[in-house]
């Protein structure tokens, strides 16, 4: 139906419910040919006489098996675009391939099921995604003649070995280096240069060891940086926090030791949004000073792009603007989460399952706009202080597996979107709050701790024995300076005979009373103060 159109030079029939049917002799000539999600299940043959083709997707089909050697040579010297993602391609032919198109600046090759060597594109290239494949052996050095290169992802694949030093060249073009989920071992190489283009570098889930580069410090526009799940062994880098543009930051899982030592001068990190040091062997305080410094977690932004990433890196590709989202595995909420795409007023600080000590800094109750904070499996010890409530916007908190002790305050009943509470295995004492979200919390929240009672514990609340008052009660002793302190007891007041008579005389006695009442019909809490 096209083809009689003679003046027609662009033909994007992309992602509608279409079922195209391609004439092996058709003889039209395009410059932009859009086929994606057309149900196609093979390369059209009428493709080998196209040699106008600035723009070929034949992305989301079901075209499966090895790519057909004519196709490498259609339209070798115009083809600028080239997507044939998300379909079930396994090959390009035998040994290393090396790509004929000399004008390729975008190619899209991710989501199929290709193994072998990783092809090699043309120097001219500009963006190259080849992730969510089964490529295997190494990186070759031929990679660096890429001097164009702004994007490459080639995540989820099982390629192996050292990263070719040289690959350290093209820091001044790349903007994006995607290596994550492959087995690459080694050093990660320094930076060569004076100059530094990344956005975002992520080379988590591999096997890197060493010392993190220093001179990622030439990387002034950074804005996403994971190293997370690999076998780095270092201390925390505090001289990341002069990168004044860094968004993201994670570590987990690798062999980060000693105290996070904050920077003595200047603001650290106040673009921060994330950070995730969990599973590490870091120890000391929490980094407090640093929490006052995380500006972006403290002040409610109103011009966040969607996603970040989207509002940095536009890519021209079906006769509109795309973009490249930064993407990440955290756990969250209590599971592991892959963000595809990292929402623009996400914020989250993951510091759990290290050696972190003392107390919860009162400078953490600045951070208003966190989201989620995860402090589990430490060695805090502290009352549970009651200025989390000032994360008024926080889905899930985290704070298990530590020596926290005293009551749950009530104050964190103002936490209306929380989602996740979970302070289970610490020495938490008292009835546990029963209002708003926390009548949503289940039994896994609480285990462990055995004096907290009340819903949804089967264990009945008591004799309870609560915190003494932090000031005098009265204007008279504050004005007089008194220093009278108070021991509170709580006394179930019923109607059964001789309930009082063998209750009081134990107030008198050295230490709290021995006997508890529960359950009681009718009955009344009375408070009786008696001066130690």
């Amino acid at each position: 139906m096209f083809s009689k159109v003679k003046s027609l030079c662009g033909l994007v029939l992309s992602f509608n419910n279409l079922s195209v049917i391609i004439e092996p002799n058709m003889t039209k000539r395009y410059g932009q040919l859009g086929l994606g999600s057309c149900n196609l299940e093979s390369f059209p043959k009428s493709l080998r006489g196209q040699d106008d083709l600035f723009m070929l997707d034949l992305s989301c089909n079901k075209i499966s098996g090895r790519v057909p050697e004519w196709f490498l040579n259609v339209s070798i010297e115009r083809m600028g675009y080239l997507n044939l993602s998300s379909n079930f391609l396994t090959s390009f032919g035998q040994g290393p391939i090396t790509f004929k198109w000399t004008n390729l600046n975008i190619l899209d090759l991710g989501f199929n099921q290709l193994q072998g060597s990783l092809p090699i594109p043309h120097p001219q290239i500009w963006y190259y995604y080849i992730s969510n494949n089964r490529l295997s052996g190494e990186i070759l050095p031929v990679i660096c003649n890429l001097t164009l290169i702004q994007i490459i992802d080639l995540s989820n694949n099982n390629l192996t070995g050292v990263l070719p030093r040289c690959l350290s060249n093209l820091s001044g073009s790349l903007e994006v280096m995607s290596l994550q989920s492959n087995g690459f071992n080694g050093e990660i190489p320094q930076l060569n240069g004076d100059h530094c283009a990344f956005l975002m570098l992520d080379l988590s889930y591999n096997e890197f060891m060493g010392p993190l580069p220093r001179s990622l410090l030439k990387c002034k526009n950074l804005e996403f940086l994971n190293f997370g799940n690999n076998q780095i062994r270092d201390i925390f880098p505090s001289w990341l926090g002069s990168l004044l543009s860094l968004k993201v930051l994670v570590l987990r899982q690798n062999r980060f030791h000693g105290s996070v030592e904050e920077l003595t001068y200047g603001f650290a990190f106040p673009k921060l949004h994330i950070i995730d040091l969990s599973r590490n062997n870091l120890s000391g305080g929490l980094p407090s000073r640093y929490f006052k410094q995380w500006i972006a977690m403290k002040v409610f932004e109103t011009n966040l792009s969607s996603y970040m990433g989207d509002a940095n890196l536009l890519v021209w590709a079906l006769s509109s603007l795309n973009t490249f989202d930064y993407s990440m595995r955290v756990i969250a909420k209590g599971i592991q989460m892959n963000y595809s795409k990292i929402q623009g007023d996400l914020t989250l600080i993951d510091l759990s399952s290290n050696n972190f000590n003392g107390t919860i800094p009162k400078t953490i109750g600045s951070l208003r706009n966190l989201r989620l904070l995860n402090l589990s499996n430490n060695i805090l010890a502290s009352p549970l202080p009651p200025f989390l409530a000032n994360l008024t916007i926080l889905e899930a908190l985290d704070i298990s597996q530590n020596q926290l002790s005293g009551e749950i305050p009530q104050e964190l009943t103002q936490l209306t979107s929380l989602a996740v509470f979970n302070v289970s295995y610490n020495h938490l004492i008292g009835p546990i709050p029963q209002s708003r979200q926390f009548d949503t919390f289940e039994n896994n929240s609480y285990k462990g701790n055995s004096g907290l009672c009340g819903t949804p514990l089967s264990r009945k609340c008591g004799y309870l024995k609560a915190s003494p008052p932090s000031s005098p009660t009265s204007q008279e002793d504050q004005d007089s300076g008194s220093a009278v302190e108070l021991d509170w007891k709580v006394v179930c007041m019923g109607y059964a005979s001789g309930l009082i008579d063998e209750f009081i005389p134990t107030l008198e006695a050295q230490g709290p009373p021995v006997t508890t009442i529960q359950e009681q019909p009718f009955c009344t809490m009375t408070l009786l103060h008696i001066p130690n």
